[in-house]
Parts: C-alpha cells; structure tokens; sequence
C-alpha cells in the first residue's frame, strides 16, 4: 500500500469525522462518491481546503481536471504527486 494513498485516506477520516471508518475501510480504488466512500458536495469542498493547506495544491472548482481528481484515493495519489513535482 502506498504511504500517500494511506496519508490521504487518514485525512478525509480525520477532516470529514468519519468516525466508524478506518483507513482499511476505504479503498484505493473505490468511488469517493456516491455509491463508494457516499462523500458529497460539501465533503469534497473541506476536503479540497485540506488538500490546499497540506500539499499547497491549486484547485479550480470549476475545471473538469479537478472533478477527475475527486474520483478516488488514487486519483488524489496523482494529483498530489503531479502538483508536487511541478
């Protein structure tokens, strides 16, 4: 498992006080909304402002990019690791 993908899990717990969740519980792949994880709108804008003050990652609400980027553990993976390198 990718300590990332691990780090990443452990905030959406802590940030969206997800109490009955653990990081074992959410899959690397699943869908962080809707029929996978259940986030909604709400959830995905807190958890676009901790990704903000963590990774110092630039989001556009209104890019489609960005909306790819919520599907899953690992697309965040990705959009961490591609905002870090550039």
């Amino acid at each position: 498992m990718n300590n990332l993908a691990d780090e990443l899990k452990q905030m959406i717990i802590d940030v969206l006080a997800l109490e009955d969740i653990t990081v074992q519980d959410i899959e690397t792949e699943a869908p962080l909304f809707g029929n996978g994880l259940g986030l909604d709108s709400i959830d995905a804008l807190e958890l676009g402002l901790a990704l903000k003050k963590r990774y110092n990652i630039h989001l556009s609400a209104e890019s489609t990019e960005t909306k790819q980027y919520f599907k899953s553990i690992q697309s965040l993976v990705t959009l961490v690791e591609t905002q870090q390198t550039a």
